[in-house]
């Protein structure tokens, strides 16, 4: 069984953060990046079948070679090796599309990934991949427990949880109780040293989206109702409603 883990890097949820009043998106000097924190839990639950199954452990990321030390970590925990697609996506889609064209050349059983990542928390890039590899597709998973070619799933749904099940492959968006986070030991920290993280180049030139500044207006009026009208508009809302 071969599973690829999907992981980000995202400001530690500690930084302060601060913004760059040239352009008006945050100012990266001084962040610590961290793994994205529900990527840590499908990666974790990934590590958790390795050791149950046997399964091969792959981590796959987009982004530069500053976040090299972070994919490290992802071995040191005991993934098998890595990938390190040398580029940063300007949206899910090219995202999910070069996740897609490296799953075509290297097919996987099960692909797991955060339910979203906390910077931009759009939560869209394991459904749209799922879509390109015509794959089964849940989000948000809270348990995973595979019996051959089954897999059994908790799915968070307004209100509760839905208990399912489904064929591999498949796509997962994970979150908590999925899994323990995991800390590497002294022996897999050493270990991952010699373990390969392979180099690959984009295959899309650029992504559909590309924010070029952020405007603050900071002399916009704010739309709020002053206390003392608030009788007033209650009175109109009766008249228009036929209260």
């Amino acid at each position: 069984m071969k599973i690829l883990v999907c992981i980000s890097v995202v400001p530690d949820t500690t930084s302060k953060i601060s913004i760059d009043s040239s352009k008006g998106f945050i100012d990266s000097q001084g962040l610590t990046y961290i793994v994205g924190p529900y990527d840590d839990y499908a990666l974790s639950r990934a590590i958790e079948l390795k050791e149950s199954l046997g399964a091969e452990v792959v981590v796959l990321h987009m982004g530069s070679a500053e976040s090299e030390p972070l994919i490290r970590k992802c071995l040191a925990l005991g993934a098998d090796s890595a990938v390190r697609i040398d580029g940063v996506a300007k949206d899910s889609l090219q995202l999910a599309k070069e996740i897609a064209t490296y799953v075509h050349s290297n097919p996987f059983d099960l692909i797991l990934m955060g339910k979203e990542a906390i910077d931009y928390n759009s939560g869209q890039t394991h459904g749209i991949l799922a879509g390109l590899l015509q794959m089964t597709h849940f989000s948000p998973v809270m348990h995973l427990d595979v019996e051959g070619t089954q897999l059994n799933l908790e799915v968070e749904i307004d209100g509760g949880k839905a208990v399912v099940s489904c064929n591999l492959p498949a796509v997962l968006g994970c979150q908590e109780p999925i899994a323990e986070w995991k800390i590497p030991s002294m022996r897999g920290i050493m270990t991952a040293r010699t373990k390969e993280i392979k180099i690959i180049f984009p295959s899309i030139s650029s992504g559909q989206v590309h924010v070029s500044e952020v405007i603050n207006e900071t002399n916009r009026k704010q739309m709020m109702i002053p206390s003392d009208q608030l009788n007033m508009l209650v009175d109109y809302l009766k008249q228009d409603l036929q209260f």
